[in-house]
């Protein structure tokens, strides 16, 4: 099977990784990749936003299965048309990716089929947000409706902090994602990741996972795209699972279908744990980033097959077996992250991959020969252990590892299982 990955970050990188490892592949070709990803894939240097390129490439090239990494592109319609030109496609359509692109979409959907989730309310305009969070009070979590990159979400503990995230929406910190706001409840818990193929009539559970939002140790500072995860997230026994698939995957999958989007792709449905039970905060329809990488690093079963299946609509034919081993991964970033950051910094060396540790690129390029660092998060360090404790001190050791003087991380990746661990 010839098949075109898109994408060129860290969620991409561990996706080809998995993906060359299929006795169903002939070529894999990434668009634009990355040089972690040019190891097992041949790199197509295209813009991802030009679907025309995509569609040539793909006719030029006799591509059989298309797999989308990012949102951005699912959001524009890349699905759709690729679909339309008869390309077996794993990612949901455009209406579909509502669920991502709209976070009003998904909590109107949640109302509509009783799917617990925070109370909410709905805004175009400033004052009359304000004048319900005053009525409402602290905290409480203020969300740009769009896509901002895992930085639209304020969870305001104070009432200045509410309204001044309401002007950084309306007054353009997130561009057109901002245009609308969501006020929704704060709910109170431990969070957690839960993914899920669907394929419009089946969804087929994968793993948990838990990410660190918060850029600082001790989970302080500004909100990230990640700072790093690990994979299976205690909290989620069994018994939530279970409820999480009832109360929450299953009644989006059928209130999508009859709302005629039927959804065919991963659901990353992102949970509190209440008191009530599990309760979800927002979806994403695409893999987690950095949650894919300790995914694929647990992920036993054949990663091709299960995409493809997903997207071909045969989803009760196969399933997923998982390693028992946990598996954790650290965002090595660059200095000044989530804020304003030197590009192009020099990395010097990486450690080798071993079995069950391996350094995956998220933001790099090469320069003359040169591997640098041109994205915030640049570098996931990735290990898996018999405990999360084991996995973190294999993650550490590969970050310890890397020679790159422009690059920080948190050290404290995984400190809710490993105190539970110890407990």
């Amino acid at each position: 099977m010839k098949v075109l990955l898109i994408g060129s970050g860290g969620r991409e990188h561990a996706l080809a990784w998995k993906l060359s490892q299929s006795p169903r592949l002939g070529t894999l070709y990434a668009a634009p990749g990355n040089p972690g990803i040019a190891e097992v894939a041949t790199l197509v240097p295209m813009d991802i936003e030009d679907h025309a390129a995509i569609l040539r490439f793909c006719a030029e090239n006799a591509i059989d299965f298309v797999v989308v990494g990012p949102e951005a592109p699912l959001v524009a319609g890349l699905a759709d048309r690729l679909r339309a030109a008869g390309i077996t496609t794993f990612g949901p359509s455009a209406d579909a990716a509502q669920l991502e692109g709209s976070k009003g979409f998904t909590k109107d959907l949640c109302a509509k089929y009783n799917i617990p989730t925070g109370a909410y309310q709905r805004f175009n305009n400033a004052p009359k947000a304000k004048a319900y969070i005053r009525e409402q009070g602290a905290p409480i979590v203020i969300k740009a409706d769009g896509l901002a990159a895992g930085k639209g979400v304020t969870v305001a503990m104070t009432l200045d902090e509410a309204l001044a995230a309401v002007d950084d929406c309306f007054e353009g910190a997130f561009g057109a994602a901002g245009a609308e706001v969501v006020v929704e409840a704060f709910l109170d818990g431990e969070e957690a990741s839960f993914f899920c193929l669907c394929d419009g009539r089946t969804a087929l559970a994968l793993a948990t996972a838990q990410d660190h939002k918060r850029v600082g140790d001790g989970d302080t500072g500004p909100n990230t795209g990640g700072m790093g995860a690990y994979s299976p997230a205690p909290v989620m026994t069994p018994a939530l699972i279970e409820r999480t698939m009832k109360e929450i995957i299953e009644p989006t999958m059928r209130g999508m279908a009859e709302s005629g989007h039927p959804f065919s792709g991963v659901f990353f449905a992102g949970l509190m744990i209440t008191a009530k039970g599990p309760e979800l905060i927002e979806y994403n329809v695409r893999f987690g980033d950095p949650e894919c990488q300790v995914l694929m690093m647990r992920l036993k079963s054949d990663l091709l097959s299960l995409l493809h299946a997903t997207a071909t609509g045969t989803l009760d034919q196969v399933s997923a077996e998982w390693r028992e081993e946990a598996a954790l991964t650290v965002v090595v970033a660059s200095k000044g992250y989530p804020g304003a950051y030197e590009k192009n910094t020099p990395i010097a060396s990486l450690p080798q991959a071993q079995d069950g540790a391996k350094v995956f690129h998220a933001g790099t390029a090469l320069k003359d020969g040169q591997l640098v660092a041109t994205g915030g998060r640049v570098l996931n360090a990735t290990a898996t252990g018999r405990t999360v404790g084991e996995a973190q001190a294999r993650a550490y050791a590969l970050v310890d590892g890397i020679e790159w003087h422009n690059g920080f991380c948190r050290r404290d990746i995984g400190w809710q299982a490993i105190a539970r661990e110890k407990a």
